[in-house]
């Protein structure tokens, strides 16, 4: 028939039509790649993107996360190898468990979600790491066919420009992790108030289990716990299923109890935190510490720094029956002028004290002032002798001079006789010096300040030393300088000390080791170059007036808690004449210097000494210290 086509030729036709529809789909899609690559990122400038990072304090070791201060993004970036194995496991297996086999995606991990999602009606979704990365990384987070070819050009480049392990520590520094947070890292200390290097597997099984839906998922979202419970226990059994971990693992990580951290409040050694940081902001403003990522070595000991906040915290709720209700102490190397310890009061999350109180007015306890820091009325009482008797020292009176501790009156001082008393009331006669200072009699060291030392010249010795403070005329203090007369700084004479434990040289506190990148490179080294301010003889002479338990035992006794019998330890009491500062300062030569300052921060009275109210303070430190190698 006429116009009739056999079989042959419409098949014919039909694969010609197919070829020809197969070619323009390529041709449509690559002129569709073509189009769209040359608007999108380029992968390979992927570590060089700008990403907003905090600044992160930390302990001498750079281990121990101290505070970190940001926008509003929380970000870490780390190497891979800060990742613990387990957490990158938890992670490939509650996301892309073919991570290591396919090219960026998977067909058949697309397949399977299709599945689920038909099978069972929740959304299951099936982008890889690779893609997770491309879209957080570069893209919008929108489902449009456009977003989709553009994510889809990007994965493969990823995977054409970078090795599997660069990728995962791409994503584990990228991925969203909610309230702001962003990588595996930040999300660690957020969440769990630790560095990613020391989760466990159970918070490794919370952490991957999160990435789906991170702010439904939060374990501080009390109400979908069950639910994140749930999503943990898959990403543990699909961690068994690809030998990740054995069943006996997964078992106690099921079983671990989590220890949440505290969101928007993670702090430690705060009073020495905000002094690092009034350092900082005077050095790079607030808004480049938000975002520059400095990782920031400072000079603090965490471990003696739990041992100080845990003595103070004691020692205050003692000192509550004597009417003291506040203290506070300083640590530092005296070699280095590095700050070991600082707590600046008692309890930095506590209410004040009495409730409603004014502060800096009629507070007796007000958590977040420095004490150590701050002046407010802080006389050293007795403390201060030491920079009088060093000051006849270096004129040329030995330990050996001679005094009489006897009844005096000084002449007229602020309109009226001056006639001080010893603080028993009691006169021992004839005393040498060192006598008189390990024994801290009060008539010979007014004759010592008068007539061996002079004001000015002691006054001159305390600046040297590091007393910054004393701005006054000598005519201001008169002859009560060497009772404490002039306010001072805890930080400041623990400081000036150490010029005595430092043989005789002059290191100015340090709180700052140095400034590193997110990557460990060194930015800037800190360190204070030794003044020397005293002879050493004079220093040594002090170290073994003030470590004489022989001379110091008819007011102190022989077993006070200034003697260390088989150590070397130096040490000055100090109580202000009306009991409103009780002190205590001592050190180990060439080692550690240790204050300790109890009181009401409103300079209310208390009824007790410095060695009785300040000393197991110090002595519980001072131990510890000893024990752990000072």
């Amino acid at each position: 028939m006429a116009g009739s086509r056999t079989p042959k030729v419409w098949l014919g036709r039909a694969v010609w039509f197919a070829l020809v529809l197969c070619g323009l789909s390529v041709l449509g899609g690559l002129f569709v790649v073509f189009a769209y690559a040359g608007t999108l990122p380029r992968p390979e400038k992927f570590t060089e993107l700008s990403v907003p990072e905090s600044t992160q304090i930390y302990d001498r070791t750079g281990t121990v996360l101290l505070y970190e201060i940001r926008g509003e993004e929380k970000r870490v970036q780390l190497p891979l190898s800060e990742f613990p194995l387990h957490l990158q496991q938890a992670v490939i297996a509650a996301e892309d468990g073919n991570f290591y086999k396919h090219f960026g995606i998977d067909i058949r991990g697309i397949a399977r979600s299709l599945i689920r999602n038909i099978t069972t009606g929740s959304q299951w979704g099936g982008s890889t790491i690779t893609q997770q990365l491309a879209r957080s990384a570069f893209l919008s987070q929108d489902k449009a066919l456009e977003r989709k070819v553009k994510e889809a050009i990007l994965t493969f480049d990823l995977e054409l420009r970078y090795e599997k392990d660069e990728l995962l520590g791409f994503y584990l520094n990228q991925i969203p992790m909610g309230s702001n947070v962003y990588g595996m890292g930040a999300a660690s200390e957020f969440y769990f108030g630790k560095p990613a290097k020391e989760i466990t597997l159970g918070e490794a099984g919370f952490l991957a289990a999160m990435i789906r839906a991170p702010s439904y998922y939060s374990p501080f979202n009390s109400e979908n716990r069950e639910d994140l419970e749930a999503r943990a226990d898959y990403v543990f059994g699909q961690m068994v299923r690809r030998g990740f971990a054995t069943e006996d693992e997964v078992a106690q990580a099921r079983e671990e109890e989590i220890s949440l951290g505290t969101p928007g409040t993670f702090l430690k050694a705060p009073h020495f935190v905000f002094e690092v940081l009034s350092s900082l902001s005077r050095q790079f403003g607030e808004e480049y510490l938000r975002n520059t990522g400095l990782r920031v070595i400072t000079t603090l000991d965490w471990g003696l720094q739990e041992e100080a906040e845990r003595a103070v915290a004691a020692g205050a709720a003692r000192n509550l029956s004597s009417g003291a209700h506040n203290a506070s102490l300083v640590a530092l190397d005296p070699t280095t002028g590095e700050v070991l310890a600082l707590v600046g009061s008692k309890n930095w999350h506590g209410e004040k004290e009495p409730a409603g109180c004014v502060a800096g007015k009629d507070c007796l306890f007000d958590p977040q002032v420095n004490v150590a820091t701050t002046l407010q009325g802080r006389q050293p009482g007795s403390s201060f002798k030491p920079f009088v008797y060093a000051t006849a020292f270096q004129k040329g009176f030995s330990d050996d001079t001679v005094v009489l501790d006897e009844l005096t009156s000084f002449g007229i001082w602020g309109g009226k006789e001056y006639i001080p008393q010893n603080y028993d009331g009691k006169f021992r006669g004839a005393v040498t010096l060192r006598q008189a200072l390990a024994q801290s009699l009060n008539i010979p060291a007014i004759k010592v300040l008068l007539q061996m030392a002079g004001i000015e010249e002691s006054l001159q010795t305390a600046r040297d030393m590091g007393i910054t403070t004393l701005n006054q005329p000598s005519s201001f203090y008169g002859p009560s300088l060497v009772l404490g007369a002039g306010e001072v700084r805890l930080l400041d004479i623990v400081s000036a000390y150490g010029v005595f434990a430092n043989e005789g040289r002059r290191v100015p506190p340090l709180l700052i080791q140095r400034l590193e990148t997110p990557s460990g490179r060194v930015l800037q080294q800190n360190s204070h170059a030794a003044i020397r301010v005293i002879q050493p003889e004079i220093a040594a002479l002090m170290t073994s007036v003030l470590s004489d338990n022989v001379a110091r035992a008819p007011v102190f006794g022989t077993n006070s808690r200034l003697s260390f019998p088989n150590k070397t330890v130096a040490a000055k009491t100090g109580t202000t004449d009306n009991s409103t500062n009780g002190w205590i300062i001592g050190y180990i030569p060439s080692s550690l210097a240790v204050g300790v300052w109890v009181g009401n921060n409103n300079n209310t009275p208390m009824t007790g000494l410095g060695e009785g109210l300040a000393g197991p303070i110090w002595r519980q430190v001072m131990d510890f210290a000893i024990q752990t190698g000072y």
